[in-house]
């Protein structure tokens, strides 16, 4: 039977929680979720491993609480470059900028990234923070070329599929390493092909 767990509602207790999932953002960003232990996240966050039992189910509790931070801090720089855009788009420097974006977020998040997606294949709730996360940035981008008077055929559509290449061409260039690829020309070929979906 799985302990009961609080919400905590005093300033005191919120910060204690916090703590709690900061530090455990921090370990599983430093060794990964399999490398850390709840006793571990405790330590870190300077509370006793009852008090981090009192907040969360578990440890994979705690990893929910992180992957909202991880979504914030990750993704909320592309939404915010998108926020500031203006007319006229010019795509040949923003298409570029958005890949530098996306490779230098896999690296700075690297163990993190891996651990989260190693179990969105297997957990229902991590699966399902990361779908919601694409249907939002897809809606908003779409929400802003339509506000800005843009009309591209089957935007949705594009704005996904050029997602999509994006992060499989940031997983190639950060977790793959293919000796027999030259990532630069992959990259030059990425720019293009998304390039080509809104011109």
């Amino acid at each position: 039977m799985k302990n009961a767990v609080r919400q905590p509602r005093q300033e005191r207790s919120i910060e204690k929680k916090n703590k709690i999932i900061n530090a455990g953002y921090e370990l599983f960003s430093e060794v990964g979720y399999y490398g850390t232990n709840t006793a571990e996240i405790a330590k870190r966050a300077g509370v006793s491993t009852g008090i981090v039992y009192g907040y969360f189910q578990d440890k994979r509790d705690i990893l929910i609480s992180v992957l909202e931070i991880y979504i914030d801090k990750a993704f909320a720089p592309f939404l915010r470059l998108f926020d500031k855009l203006t007319l006229p788009i010019d795509f040949d420097a923003l298409i570029p900028k958005i890949i530098d974006m996306a490779i230098k977020t896999h690296k700075n998040n690297r163990k993190i990234h891996e651990a989260l997606h190693s179990l969105a294949g297997s957990d229902e709730a991590v699966s399902a923070q990361f779908i919601a996360l694409e249907d939002n940035i897809t809606l908003k981008i779409s929400e802003k070329l339509n506000h800005l008077g843009i009309k591209i055929e089957n935007s949705l559509e594009k704005i996904h599929f050029a997602m999509d290449i994006i992060q499989s061409f940031s997983h190639e260039f950060v977790f793959d390493k293919h000796e027999y690829i030259d990532y630069f020309v992959m990259k030059d070929m990425v720019i293009e092909l998304v390039k080509g979906l809104f011109k």
